[in-house]
């Protein structure tokens, strides 16, 4: 289930649309472009084995949200491979224990395909699990956040000051230091900025966001792309630019853009004492692991992990 922060009606997204930051596979190869406007049509059927499978990985998520005893936390997912650039996460969102919509539900930004725009929606959990690309694998990670003041849940949870974040306009591979275009990392990269720098989403608020951010030295990637054609090549695939990127970046085949991996270094770096806990499953397994150490692309166990079996 997926709710508008807009208060007026908006047309119901169809089946199968989903956060298309998710699929940040810009500058890859052609099969990999071509993939990308199929964010905007109805999903490849998920069998009733691989939809089990991803729930009770959901279900284990939801676990660790209810036991945390925080009441916000940074989640992010793995959707679209990212591979080729060395990520694993592509989509992040604010959960919310008290969230309106449900207890826990994501708070995050998509690309409204009908309306050819960036929103924000509230997601259960449920749902975020299975916005990941491959059902037969999967990795989230959740990053509890000290909040003893409640500054950042109530900025997450204040509509106004959250849709004053809001773009006008998305790019899967948005410069982050720039207001020509945003995606879904962006916008939660900003609202930290929002409810730590103290700021009420009045003036400029994503000005004010993105120069706090500087000044406390947030890192967005960089997102290293393979070779210039790629580069070049990249501007001809939809929802992805170039034109807000400093020359140099563009030179360099380093562009600065904000992933979950960023968001997660720097939140680390502000308050070490943020508690991480990531998880991943293949067909056969649900692997945890509490700590800052990564799992890793192949979800290997290490001791210490929780390990779930996924008998059928």
């Amino acid at each position: 289930m997926r709710n508008r922060l807009q208060p007026r009606p908006q047309p119901r997204l169809r089946p199968g649309l989903r956060p298309l930051c998710a699929a940040l596979a810009f500058c890859a190869s052609g099969s990999a472009w071509a993939g990308i406007p199929t964010f905007c049509e109805r999903a490849n059927e998920i069998s009733a084995a691989d939809q089990d499978r991803v729930l009770r990985f959901a279900g284990v998520l939801k676990r660790e949200l209810e036991h945390s005893g925080a009441r916000v936390a940074l989640v992010s997912r793995a959707g679209t491979d990212l591979s080729r650039f060395g990520l694993v996460y592509s989509h992040a969102g604010i959960a919310l224990r008290d969230n309106p919509a449900s207890p826990w539900a994501v708070r995050q930004l998509y690309y409204a395909c009908d309306e050819s725009r960036p929103r924000l929606f509230d997601q259960g959990v449920a749902g975020f699990a299975l916005g990941a690309e491959a059902p037969s694998r999967g990795h989230m990670s959740l990053v509890f956040l000290p909040d003893e003041d409640g500054a950042l849940e109530r900025t997450a949870l204040d509509k106004s000051l959250a849709l004053s974040l809001l773009a006008g306009r998305y790019s899967a591979n948005a410069y982050a230091f720039g207001t020509r275009y945003q995606n879904c990392n962006q916008w939660v990269a900003e609202l930290l900025a929002s409810a730590w720098g103290r700021f009420d989403g009045t003036g400029a608020p994503r000005e004010h966001a993105q120069a706090w951010l500087r000044a406390q030295n947030y890192t967005a990637g960089p997102v290293r792309i393979a070779s210039h054609a790629m580069m070049f090549a990249g501007q001809f695939v939809p929802l992805v630019h170039v034109d807000d990127h400093p020359v140099e970046d563009i030179h360099a085949l380093a562009l600065q853009v904000s992933v979950p991996e960023s968001i997660e270094a720097f939140v680390h770096r502000r308050l070490p004492e943020a508690r991480r806990v990531e998880m991943c499953h293949d067909k056969e397994r649900i692997v945890v692991r509490r700590g800052w150490e990564p799992i890793g692309a192949q979800c290997r166990a290490k001791p210490g992990d929780e390990i779930i079996g996924l008998g059928t």
